[in-house]
């Protein structure tokens, strides 16, 4: 997450990871689950920061306008859906929503142009762009997104709304199918997360951590074969990694990445959970 429940903390290395010893194509150009980058090349950034917006619902991404790509496929290879997020991260799309002191969460796989806009802003934002380093027109968005989009379902980019606001940016990722399994010893089902919160509003008053709170539960009650919860926030971005810490992660090692110098952290499935009481 952000610093301190402030900085966006952008893709632990949200673009291409294969997955070394484990079976499955390599991911492509572009992002986790497209071959797309080294692993640990776009940081878990402003883990707690981005800027408001508005996304769509539906279909596949429509055109974006200027500079950005026509289209991102609402389907990818092999028929996954991304609608729903696809088999192989036990169709995030379905899931159930969440409650957290700050409102009801929910995670919405990534599909229209709109998001795309909205997601872009974010980007753009310093605190943001400093982990991320996906800063630019629109274009540098849309192909990060579309490399996962055109992968085949092992990392899913997906709009975090509370309360039906969208207000932060998930990648979550299959992370013994990534690169990043080349770097620790990686156990059948790890799910990587990756996140961003999209306005200052949000950030700096435990939003974050409620949210990774939120996601771990539903990850867990959602994937019964997913044992252990990670993530990889760039040492540098305090915030992120205290963030992960109160939300029930352990500080398991530090490694060398392409591009930074990460925390590991993992949140086990035995860990109790410990859920903020819910005002509302």
């Amino acid at each position: 997450m952000p610093p301190a429940d402030t900085t966006p903390h952008g893709p632990a290395t949200p673009t291409a990871r294969a997955r070394p010893g484990v079976p499955g194509p390599a991911p492509a150009p572009g992002a986790h689950g497209a071959a797309a980058g080294p692993p640990g090349s776009h940081g878990t950034g402003a883990a707690e920061g981005a800027v408001p917006g508005t996304a769509g619902s539906g279909g596949g991404l429509a055109p974006a306008g200027p500079g950005v790509p026509a289209a991102v496929p609402a389907t990818g290879p092999a028929g996954s859906r991304h609608g729903d997020g696809g088999l192989l991260l036990d169709r995030v799309g379905r899931w159930a929503s969440e409650a957290t002191p700050f409102g009801i969460f929910r995670l919405v796989p990534l599909t229209r142009a709109d998001d795309l806009t909205l997601l872009t802003t974010w980007m753009n934002d310093p605190a943001v762009a400093a982990f991320w380093e996906l800063a630019g027109p629109p274009g540098t968005t849309a192909r990060h997104v579309r490399a996962q989009l055109a992968g085949d379902g092992r990392s899913v980019p997906c709009l975090g709304l509370l309360d039906g606001r969208p207000m932060s940016y998930w990648e979550l990722y299959r992370a013994d199918l990534d690169p990043l399994a080349r770097h620790y010893p990686a156990r059948p089902h790890d799910t990587g997360v990756h996140l961003l919160l999209g306005g200052a509003a949000d950030r700096g008053r435990g939003v974050g951590t409620a949210l990774l709170r939120a996601v771990v539960c539903l990850v867990l009650a959602h994937r019964p074969r997913c044992g252990r919860v990670l993530a990889e926030p760039d040492v540098r971005n305090a915030p992120s990694v205290a963030a992960f810490r109160r939300a029930g992660f352990r500080l398991d090692t530090e490694v060398d990445l392409p591009g930074k110098r990460a925390a590991l952290m993992v949140r086990e499935r035995t860990t109790p959970t410990k859920r903020a009481p819910v005002n509302r």
